[in-house]
């Protein structure tokens, strides 16, 4: 991506003033080695997203961005309700609440390497994963309506959890505000069968090791210790996710017209937050967030039914669970008045620093925990959120590596069988239903995850606590 239009600030920020429809600044948080690898649209989707009514301080990306629907992949922007602010589905995402979850074992890697190859083929097995899976779960419409509005204390009330999960949840695992009503039946019919699945595309079972630890007292706050085994999940919200997504999409894009609203780009669809239509959509975004929380939560107990097994020593214990595709109602200042905001976090992690209440009590100190994932075969990271944070991006921060070529691209390029062996023989064990989708999903498809975390420290946006690496990998 060309940086024209852009100052460069510092090695790591870079910032357009507002021209043209621009209502604030665009700024982009990378390295010039990231942006190098960034396709042009990212800039421009950026300004447009800057140009939307209501945006307060700035549109942002963050070093993972790249194009996405609407808003940059890697996009923040944070609105208005009182100075007419919108909120936008292409802001939020088709994954509602995509999100990652990480659980200790109080295992080390050595413990668990004999163990590796039988607990790839369980997990797979007690694990839906693929396009279109279905688990074993089969909700009524009155259930699912009542998952719809619990979340993860939904699952947990039903055993598929525990209650001390809850702490270490996002808004203790269940969003206020859902609103099952506003979510379609073409939607619900998507999801009735499909809690407790991974799906498919970027989305993982992992089971890794801290291979490094960057900051001794914030990873003893976490639990993590050298060679010490960790899981994540890396999942969302399914088909009803990418349903409420479609459905809201095209009736935003109808009323346009009707609000005033002149886009400068169709796939920007939204609606002002104060009207009908905006608060329908909140409800049912809010109630896909729900169901991505306790989708999560499901596996993570599916998951501890085949450690415990088959390795009846382990206790996973949940460290952190933070979603990356929402649109979060939230205080923040700005310029010095404290306002109730809309933040859009479109594959961005939120990162509160130390001392934030909704930090749980055992991490305060350290700061939020804010997981970074990788992609099959490369590191994932453990960070923590920053107080300057909350002036630079919203208590924001990257939430992966973001791609760097298309998943056509990728399956031109690569075999899955190839790759299966490639990492086989780097002690990864890969399960996954299609060789297409491991193609897809390969690790070069995606930027240097280790370059993004790195530049997102030396932004300030959260510090690297601990680095992983992935042992046995479910992919869908």
């Amino acid at each position: 991506m060309k940086t024209a239009g852009f100052e460069k600030l510092n090695d790591d920020c870079w910032r357009m003033e507002p021209e043209g429809a621009m209502r604030v600044p665009a700024i982009l948080y990378a390295g010039e080695d990231l942006i190098e690898g960034m396709d042009d649209k990212v800039a421009e989707q950026l300004c447009n997203v800057a140009a939307l009514p209501g945006i307060v301080q700035a549109a942002y990306a963050m070093p993972d961005a790249h194009w996405g629907y609407g808003f940059p992949i890697g996009g923040v922007a944070a609105f208005d309700p009182e100075e007419g602010g919108v909120v936008s589905a292409g802001g939020v995402g088709f994954d509602i609440s995509c999100g990652v979850r990480t659980l200790t074992t109080g295992l080390n890697k050595d413990e668990l390497e004999p163990r590796k190859n039988a607990l790839a083929d369980a997990l797979f097995s007690h694990v839906p994963a693929g396009v279109g899976s279905q688990g074993a779960i089969r909700l009524t419409y009155n259930e699912l309506d009542r998952m719809l509005s619990g979340g993860a204390r939904w699952a947990v009330d039903r055993g598929w959890g525990l209650e001390a999960d809850l702490e270490f949840v996002e808004e203790n695992g269940c969003i206020d505000g859902a609103e099952p009503a506003e979510v379609s039946d073409r939607a619900k019919r998507r999801q009735k069968n499909e809690m407790g699945t991974l799906g498919s595309g970027n989305h993982y079972l992992e089971i890794q090791y801290v291979s490094r630890i960057f900051d001794p007292q914030r990873a003893r706050a976490f639990g993590l210790t050298q060679n010490g085994v960790v899981v994540s999940i890396h999942c969302g919200s399914r088909g009803l996710g990418h349903q409420i997504g479609t459905d809201y999409l095209r009736e935003m894009v109808h009323k346009a017209g009707h609000f005033g609203l002149d886009l400068p780009d169709r796939e920007l669809a939204c609606a002002p937050i104060q009207s009908s239509l905006g608060q329908r959509y909140l409800g049912a975004m809010r109630a896909g967030m729900n169901c991505a929380l306790a989708n999560r939560e499901i596996i993570t107990h599916l998951t501890r039914e085949v450690f415990a097994e088959h390795l009846p020593g382990a206790e996973l214990n949940l460290l952190f669970d933070v979603s990356h595709n929402i649109c979060k109602t939230e205080p923040h200042r700005v310029n010095g008045q404290e306002k109730t905001l809309y933040v859009h976090r479109k594959g961005a992690t939120r990162a509160f620093g130390p001392g934030h209440p909704a930090v749980p009590a055992k991490y305060r100190s350290a700061g939020q925990p804010v997981i970074i994932g990788g992609s099959m075969g490369t590191s994932s990271y453990i960070l923590a959120g920053t107080e300057p944070g909350e002036t630079l991006s919203f208590s924001s921060a990257c939430h992966g590596a973001g791609r760097a070529m298309s998943r056509r691209q990728a399956f031109k390029r690569w075999k899955g069988r190839q790759l299966l062996d490639e990492l086989r023989h780097r002690g990864i064990e890969i399960r996954s239903p299609s060789h297409r989708g491991v193609a897809e999903e390969a690790p070069g498809a995606y930027k240097d995850v280790s370059a993004v975390v790195d530049s997102a420290e030396r932004c300030g946006l959260a510090v690297k606590v601990a680095e992983v690496l992935p042992m046995v990998c479910v992919k869908g």
